[in-house]
């Protein structure tokens, strides 16, 4: 790229980019332990009488782990933003991390009784082939670095 006036606006705009959603998604973390915590707590108080079974128990901790792992979700987010900012390239790594998270999230919540063999086979094949793809980025990213 060359430099001149309009490459070095536009990098003085990509950084100021990179700020804003760094605040915009830390905000949006800290509200969502916040309101996490809230939830929690006064579902505690409201519907520990209410738990009377294992499927019950198995519903209520589905809640709480979808919310954490939504936590997680913008921490990663968060992580993407500083590689980005650091390197000035998207780390496709820390991308395969938040879709394994968003992905386990949403099996969390999956209703595995009511769902169809090939959702659930198109789910799994999803995961396993995330799985794959970090792990040859990371086999390939260690075999790149010099031996002494």
């Amino acid at each position: 790229m060359r430099h001149g006036p309009l490459a070095d606006a536009f990098k003085k705009f990509e950084a100021a980019s990179v700020i804003v959603l760094k605040v915009l998604l830390i905000m949006s973390v800290a509200i969502a332990i916040v309101m996490l915590y809230v939830l929690f707590f006064s579902g505690i108080r409201a519907h520990l009488m209410a738990i009377d079974s294992v499927s019950a128990v198995q519903t209520a901790l589905q809640h709480v782990f979808a919310g954490v792992l939504l936590v997680l979700l913008g921490l990663e987010l968060i992580e993407t933003l500083n590689a980005y900012s650091a390197d000035h390239h998207v780390r496709i790594e820390v991308v395969l991390i938040v879709a394994m998270i968003a992905l386990g999230r949403h099996i969390v919540q999956m209703d595995f009784e009511h769902l169809s063999g090939p959702v659930l086979f198109g789910v799994a094949a999803l995961m396993i082939a995330l799985a794959v793809s970090y792990y040859a980025i990371k086999r390939a990213h260690h075999d790149e670095r010099p031996t002494r």
